[in-house]
């Protein structure tokens, strides 16, 4: 989504637009904080509720990678997002470069989200996971109805590090 945005913001400042660029950029640019504000901080709660109550992984459960959510997510929404950006560009008529400056900041408050949870990782020394079969009743979603509880694994477990960024290779001495 971020780099959607920009890109949408780009092109949206070539057109001078009806309300002109110094108040599409400004309108833009309050657009951006108060969407990351909101995408970051909303359920929070449920996060939080569910990361209390995770569970020791056990043994048989089916733990997907992040990378693979991630790639499932964008493919069942990539109509969604290709939607948002040809509205952000398309807002780009009435106020220059305000919708792509929405749509990145919606991406970066998916960053700051995904950080939080990191930290939160890091602090508690697990790794949260959601099952694969409650992922796919809950259309992807890893805080959605269909998620009753995560399950945590040590820091040390797979491929992942806190927050979902990959692991980097030990240093070989």
């Amino acid at each position: 989504m971020w780099w959607l945005g920009v890109l949408a913001a780009g092109i949206g400042l070539l057109v001078p637009g009806l309300t002109g660029r110094r108040i599409g950029v400004l309108a833009g640019a309050a657009l951006f904080l108060v969407a990351a504000a909101v995408v970051a901080y909303v359920r929070r709660g449920r996060y939080t509720a569910l990361a209390r109550a995770a569970a020791r992984a056990g043994k048989h459960d089916v733990l997907q990678d992040r990378a693979v959510t991630t790639r499932n997510w964008r493919r069942g929404h990539r109509w969604w997002l290709l939607l948002a950006f040809l509205a952000a560009l398309g807002s780009a008529f009435a106020a220059p470069a305000a919708g792509g400056m929405l749509l990145a900041g919606c991406g970066a408050g998916l960053w700051l989200k995904a950080a939080w949870l990191g930290r939160r990782e890091r602090a508690g020394d697990a790794l949260l996971w959601v099952r694969v079969d409650w992922l796919g009743r809950g259309a992807g979603r890893p805080a959605g109805k269909a998620v009753r509880s995560y399950r945590s694994t040590g820091i040390a477990a797979g491929d992942a590090a806190p927050g979902g960024s990959r692991r980097k290779a030990p240093a070989l001495v």
